[in-house]
């Protein structure tokens, strides 16, 4: 199958588009893990589909490394929103992308080559509180909530910008334990569907300090929706203003809360294209 390789802030997927390719459906699980493989495989964060949709100009479909279909991605919908336009699957700089739990709206930004470099995505607005995140543990008030982490404890703020996120804030991010408590947290027994696990410090108002435990990928250089939750998480508790440049290993996302929707802005780039030669072993 035709594939290309795309990253934004270092977040990347391999991306399939369906209106070249058919796939079948029953093996995506298994097709996401071969291809994210770095030893066997290409080596990314997950597999990405681009699709037509009956409900928006094309469809976004994800899959974690771990074969886990995912809700939605930030990053990667700036990565689809590229690669619809320069396909010319869309002609307009503005677009309306499918994702699992309903439709974004993104805009294309090109430089004077006429190819996009930067995508801003409007993420919608952002849902607080347990019931948002399939939250099952005691009864909680109130949009936070505390675990008990090995012999440590976490106070994080649920959030959902379309996928579950819990948003701590902590004394400094690039220290933080995100590799031993970031997997505690996604996999708690209070969240039977798992989520996203954001570390994150302000720096200034307009600034914050980053780093994620992503749902079925792990450490990740970047997590668009991540940083949506983060910077909604942090408006909403009067630590930042509405604008806020977020910091992510992979790079820096502009992120804007205005009259209660998130909007996003980063890059989006393209790393190659080639052909994958994956063994339909059946029963794999």
């Amino acid at each position: 199958m035709q594939i290309t390789k795309m990253h934004a802030l270092g977040n990347n997927y391999i991306y399939v588009s369906e209106f070249e390719e058919s796939l079948d459906d029953a093996s995506l699980a298994d097709l996401a893990v071969a291809v994210s493989d770095i030893r066997r495989g290409i080596g990314s964060d997950g597999l990405i589909l681009i699709g037509p949709s009956n409900v928006a100009d094309v469809r976004m479909r994800i899959f974690n490394a771990d074969g886990s279909e995912a809700e939605n991605c930030g990053n990667g919908l700036r990565c689809v929103a590229k690669y619809a336009y320069e396909h010319k699957y869309v002609s307009d700089t503005r677009m309306r992308i499918e994702v699992k739990t309903g439709v974004v709206e993104a805009e294309v930004h090109t430089g004077a080559d006429g190819k996009v470099h930067s995508v801003t995505v409007d993420m919608g607005v952002p849902q607080f509180g347990a019931q948002h995140v399939h939250y099952q543990g005691p009864p909680t008030s109130g949009d936070d909530v505390t675990l008990a982490v090995g012999d440590a404890t976490f106070t994080g703020t649920l959030v959902s910008v379309g996928n579950p996120h819990f948003v701590t804030f902590v004394e400094d991010a690039l220290t933080a334990p995100v590799a031993e408590v970031g997997p505690l947290i996604e996999r708690h027994p209070y969240f039977p569907q798992r989520l996203n696990v954001e570390f994150v410090t302000p720096r200034h108002r307009n600034e914050l300090d980053f780093r994620v435990w992503e749902r079925g990928s792990g450490i990740t250089y970047a997590c668009g929706t991540g940083a949506c939750a983060s910077v909604a998480a942090g408006v909403r508790q009067g630590r930042l203003d509405n604008r806020v440049t977020v910091h992510l290993l992979g790079g820096d996302l502009h992120i804007e809360v205005s009259d209660g929707r998130v909007y996003m802005t980063g890059e989006a780039v393209e790393v190659m294209r080639g052909e994958y030669l994956w063994p339909r072993v059946s029963g794999a």
